[in-house]
């Protein structure tokens, strides 16, 4: 990106590198715990419309020692002056208005979810809110064993609408997403790892480590089968088996044809 870019999503509260096949987005607000903001969500969903196609992750990670607080509360301040989009200013539009402009913002969400790559959520300290939705938009989690998730939303008489509650029921089935949800409790990363919302809890010490051992074993397969695998399991619970069987072997299909076409065959 250029430079101009880079400070535009520095305004933002983002960072954003790429380093041959991993890119790096960083949420970048230290001093408010990297709280969230409209312009930060518009500004994600400019980043992964614009991920360069041989890029195979994505990591998304936090500056400092929380991975995000959520929704930063002047956002739902009606007397905020600041100038910046606000939550609160969704009350002044129409119904139809207000849900387009959701839709919006949910795009700063949903392109984690592009088979093209693996995304990976790191996290230390508080994932809360928009900040657990942002990590739960991620295919894997990684947490350091200090990392606290929270729905927080019904606690302020809102629903998650950054496209969470999805993820969140296919990790830990109905029944425990609501209490999560509804309760708005916070989950520790021991708990977390035991109920199947992330891969693993380290010391947050050997976090980085961790998440850079995971990114090579994720980068070390043809890019192909990878990607082919995550659209494969991606829908596989919403498939009848004969659906599913059918899209492994046209997989399988387009897998033989590059293999043999790389082996000049």
């Amino acid at each position: 990106m250029t430079t101009m870019d880079a400070d535009i999503l520095l305004e933002a509260g983002l960072r954003y590198d790429v380093a041959g096949p991993v890119a790096t987005i960083t949420l970048h607000r230290p001093d408010v715990r990297n709280a969230q903001t409209p312009t930060m969500w518009r500004a994600l969903a400019d980043v992964g419309a614009a991920l360069p196609d041989d890029v195979r992750v994505v990591l998304v990670t936090g500056a400092g020692q929380s991975f995000s607080a959520g929704l930063d509360r002047a956002m739902l301040d009606p007397t905020n002056t600041s100038g910046e989009e606000s939550v609160a200013g969704l009350l002044a539009l129409s119904d139809d208005e207000v849900s387009a402009t959701v839709d919006a913002y949910q795009r700063g969400f949903t392109f984690l979810r592009d088979p093209r790559f693996v995304s990976i959520a790191a996290v230390q300290g508080y994932a809360i809110g928009a900040g657990f939705q942002l990590a739960l938009s991620c295919d894997l989690r990684v947490l350091a064993d200090d990392a606290q998730l929270c729905m927080k939303e019904s606690a302020l008489g809102l629903v998650p609408d950054l496209t969470g509650t999805k993820p969140l029921v296919e990790c830990v089935g109905y029944a425990r997403a609501l209490e999560i949800c509804a309760t708005a409790r916070m989950v520790g990363a021991r708990e977390a790892v035991d109920i199947g919302l992330a891969l693993t809890a380290v010391p947050a010490a050997e976090l980085d480590a961790t998440v850079a051992d995971l990114v090579g074993a994720l980068t070390a397969p043809m890019a192909g089968a990878v990607s082919e695998t995550k659209a494969l399991l991606q829908g596989a619970a919403d498939r009848t088996l004969d659906e599913q069987r059918r899209l492994e072997r046209e997989a399988q299909v387009r897998r033989f044809r590059e293999l043999a076409s790389l082996m000049g065959g």
